[in-house]
């Protein structure tokens, strides 16, 4: 039975938000347990109010509510040799920041491309995944933010980026975003607080079910619309997408740990065919046949 720990951070209001949506939602709770993680309490979810069968549904799971003072994008240790618990998956509660300031709510996997490293995490490394939490996330952002009038919201999965990549277990990052009006919102904060328990419900389904293809998505910008259609639409979830503009910085070591840090099974490498010039599509095809996984494009998904 897998557990899963919740991070909010000190140095990020949005986080803080999400956190205190949490800690008072009417619908479950968190109790405050004796453990201690990153110098700070440690929350234990309770349970939904009157609702037998999701219970029933996370039963035997145990979900962590931690706080560190560490940015999230900086967040290098676990420090699990100094906490009495113990989980298998981690969700950071974070802010999401764009220049155009765009009302969003967001979910990506994490690690860098390139040879630089400048929001958090090493060169040219990804940190491990799952491509069914990650989807899980998104769908359970749209679900929520369907429930509520965040019309103004777009709901976006983004392409893998920024740090940490170096922790030894699966993360997605959930965010809001992309100012400091949204940050503060407290309706938003309380989206993106019920969608993360959402997410590890749909997460245990998805993963009891064994119904999903896993993928790794290569090309477009961004925001991979064309990944997240293919994720509405079809069971197929994708751990991490490498967006156009690195396809060119790519080899085999970092294919090796797209499969390898990814928890499922790979099922297939899919391209956005019309998110992918023809240099690019040469270099990662000549890559790519040295695999023994099939290579799909998106638009053979229906």
């Amino acid at each position: 039975m897998p557990d899963f720990l919740i991070v909010s951070s000190t140095e990020d209001v949005a986080s803080m938000n999400i956190r205190e949506r949490l800690l008072t939602s009417s619908h479950y709770k968190f109790h405050q347990i004796d453990s201690m993680w990153h110098n700070n309490i440690i929350y234990e979810f309770s349970g939904f109010d009157e609702q037998e069968e999701r219970n029933s549904q996370i039963e035997g799971n145990r979900i962590y509510l931690g706080l560190t003072d560490t940015s999230l994008i900086h967040l290098n240790d676990l420090k699990l040799a100094e906490t009495e618990i113990t989980f298998d998956h981690v969700i950071m509660a974070s802010r999401h920041r764009s220049k155009t300031s765009r009302p969003a709510l967001l979910v990506h996997t994490t690690g860098n491309w390139g040879r630089e490293a400048e929001y958090g995490g090493n060169p040219r490394e990804l940190s491990f995944a799952s491509a069914l939490l990650r989807k899980s996330g998104f769908l359970s952002l749209i679900f929520n933010s369907q429930k509520v009038n965040l019309e103004e919201f777009a709901i976006d999965v983004e392409v893998t980026h920024h740090g940490p990549s170096i922790l030894k277990k699966p993360l997605i990052f959930i965010e809001l975003g992309s100012s400091k009006e949204e940050w503060t919102n407290i309706l938003a904060a309380e989206v993106v607080a019920n969608s993360i328990i959402e997410a590890i419900l749909r997460f245990l389904q998805y993963t009891e079910n064994k119904d999903h293809k896993i993928g790794l998505g290569f090309g477009g910008t961004h925001y991979a619309q064309n990944f997240s259609r293919l994720e509405r639409e079809n069971k197929i979830a994708f751990s991490f997408i490498c967006p156009k503009y690195f396809i060119k910085d790519l080899d085999n070591s970092i294919i090796d740990q797209m499969i390898g840090n990814t928890v499922e099974k790979i099922d297939y490498f899919v391209i956005d065919w019309k998110g992918t010039n023809s240099e690019e599509k040469q270099h990662l095809i000549s890559i790519l046949n040295e695999y023994d996984i099939p290579i799909r494009k998106t638009k053979d998904f229906k």
